[in-house]
């Protein structure tokens, strides 16, 4: 039996008994690579090792390795990936809007349209926080107070040009605050801006809901809003829509492959990635982590990226970090 052909039928098994029909088995190579253009520890780092846990655990794939390849937003492992793994049906990557905005702010000459798009995994929406004691009781305070001098509010988030400095951005415009007046503090690290945030060093402070979950359930601090189109589960706290504030932004992460592959490889890969999240591993991962699923695939997700990098860089030209 050639490779190729065991490949095939060690797939067509597992899909099988993953549940899915046997036409819809895809012919994926038996040892996947997986580049992580960050280091360990991250969303995207915990998104690729769960992703090939999954496809491990239900036979779809029987090797997974990973390469930790982090700088610059990601944009130095999305160099790496553009030039070693064309046309190599075996590697993917996993990235998301916090890749959009590095491009652009870094001025990046390779961009997410050079790679092939597979799927759009997960969501999570960004809250906006204020320590208990801030004299900001509500979100129409602090938007007040942004709008009339948005000097005069600093946000403490992640880097610069990343997807809370987009959120604040968006606000600012949705507002009609003066952008180039905006007062983004960025940190290197959650543990950084979380001590900045309750030691009152900003005004408000902006990051995934996950990063300031502990100290919300313990009233040290309130959330004034969530940035996505639906309140998260558990937290009573009202969307940016709700509060008459036109701006619907969560911090996705999908999963890519290399360049110039043909469309039934594609197609393949797309197979792969559909029959994993349906595996009870990876439904057990996003119920663990809080993840929201939002699927979406191939042709789709790649008119997704691009919507999504023609607005992260309209945003960063307006507060004057991208030309």
């Amino acid at each position: 039996m050639n490779r190729r052909r065991a490949c095939a039928v060690l797939v067509g098994a597992a899909a099988l008994a993953a549940g899915i029909g046997a036409g819809d088995a895809t012919a994926s190579p038996e040892a996947i690579k997986m580049l992580i253009p960050a280091n360990p520890g991250g969303g995207w780092d915990q998104t690729a090792r769960a992703l090939g846990a999954a496809m491990q655990s239900a036979g779809l794939a029987k090797q997974v390795q990973y390469d930790n390849r982090g700088g610059a937003g990601g944009t130095i492992g999305l160099a790496q990936f553009v030039s070693s793994a064309k046309g190599d049906p075996a590697q993917l990557m996993v990235a998301g809007l916090v890749m959009v905005g590095a491009i652009e702010l870094q001025k990046s000459p390779i961009s997410l349209a050079q790679v092939t798009p597979i799927a759009r995994l997960t969501a999570e929406s960004e809250a906006i926080v204020v320590p208990a004691g801030s004299k900001f009781r509500t979100l129409g305070d602090l938007l007040a107070q942004f709008k009339a001098n948005p000097a005069s509010v600093s946000w403490g988030g992640g880097s610069a040009g990343g997807t809370d400095h987009i959120l604040v951005g968006l606000i600012a415009k949705a507002v009609g605050a003066d952008s180039a007046r905006i007062n983004y503090v960025p940190f290197k690290g959650g543990g950084e801006a979380l001590q900045a945030i309750l030691g009152g060093h900003v005004s408000a402070g902006v990051s995934g809901y996950g990063e300031f979950a502990e100290q919300v359930r313990a009233g040290k601090l309130r959330v004034l809003a969530v940035s996505g189109g639906a309140r998260v589960s558990g937290l009573d706290a009202p969307t940016l829509k709700e509060q008459g504030i036109a701006v619907d932004l969560t911090n996705w992460r999908g999963v890519f492959a290399a360049p110039g592959l043909t469309d039934a490889q594609r197609q393949d890969l797309v197979k792969l990635v559909l029959a994993t999240v349906k595996t009870p591993a990876w439904q057990e991962t996003l119920r663990k982590m809080d993840w929201n699923d939002v699927l979406l695939t191939g042709e789709d997700f790649g008119n997704f990226v691009a919507a999504e990098s023609q607005r992260a860089g309209a945003v960063l030209r307006e507060i004057g970090l991208a030309k």
